[in-house]
Formats: structure tokens, sequence, C-alpha cells
């Protein structure tokens, strides 16, 4: 029973991730009137690591970042690096935070934004020959963060609808 949970659960957060991807690259990032592209996927990520996990959240993000790069110009394999540490990270918190209304989740992805621009900062450090056109101290990181700030309790709410096909049942609750 706990094996038809975990793919009923991959299935659904993978088709949501792909959604999430493809909204934030072919539609959202050609509309000219956005300061900045809102990461959904990044909301997508944290939401379903908040509901199953360290580990799921860890393969959720590695899989956003693989959909972002096959899609996106950038170096490939950065998403999923960093994308695969704010899973890990989103899922030490499993059921531990309520992601009910509007403050809470707004807080998340504002903290989940900035550690993703704190990783990005920390791997242009690590790595300058790789050239990433992100920088935190910029206009478009902070209408990027404003922007994920507002979008994550709407998302939050709307990913809520579908908790029954993201999260893996546990074995106390069969």
């Amino acid at each position: 029973m706990k094996d038809k949970s975990y793919l009923k659960s991959t299935i659904a957060s993978s088709t949501i991730v792909m959604l999430a991807a493809l909204i934030e690259n072919a539609i959202l990032s050609n509309i000219i009137y956005l300061p900045a592209i809102p990461d959904l996927c990044l909301i997508c990520v944290l939401f379903i690591s908040l509901q199953n996990g360290k580990l799921f959240g860890e393969a959720t993000g590695f899989f956003s970042g693989l959909c972002l790069d096959f899609l996106g110009a950038g170096p490939f394999g950065l998403n999923c690096l960093y994308r695969t540490v704010i899973g890990y990270l989103g899922g030490i918190f499993n059921k531990v935070i309520r992601t009910d209304g509007i403050f809470t989740p707004a807080l998340l992805v504002l903290l989940a934004s900035l550690v993703k621009a704190l990783l990005l900062l920390l791997i242009t450090i690590l790595f300058p020959m790789i050239k990433i056109r992100f920088s935190p101290f910029t206009q478009i990181f902070l209408w990027e963060l404003a922007e994920n700030t507002l979008m994550g309790p709407v998302l939050f709410r709307l990913l809520g609808l579908f908790k029954k096909y993201i999260v893996v049942k546990t074995e106390a609750a069969i």
C-alpha cells in the first residue's frame, strides 16, 4: 500500500513541477510587463517538501532543476544543485510547520527565495568560471523576491487542493 502512495505522489509531484516549469518558461518569461519572473517551481518544491519530508523534497527539487535546466539556457546542473538543497531544507520541517493561512506560506517562500539567492551567490564564489546572470544585489532580485512572496500563499492554497495526490501516506495513517 505504501508503494502505491509513493508512486501516486511521485507522479503528481512530477506533473506539478513540470507544469510550473513550463508556465515559468513559456508564459511568464514572455510577459514584458513583469520586471522579474516569479519562481513557481521553487514554491512548488517548498510545498511538496514540507508535506513529504527531506528525501521527497530532494528528489522533487532535483527534478524541478532538471526541468528548468532543459528549458533554460543557463549552465546545466545549476538549478538541480540549489533546488535539491532547498528541497532538503524544506523537508526538514516536514509536518512541523502548518502551511495554512497567508502569513506562514509568504514567510516560508520569502526565506526559500533568500536561501536560493545565498546558494547562487555561494556557487558563483566557489565556481567563478561559471557565468550566472543572477545577482542578489539588483532590483530584479527584489522584484522576484516580492513576486515569490505574493505568489506563495496563492500557490500553497492551490496545491492544497491536490494534497491527497501529493502527500505520501504514512503507515500509521493506512
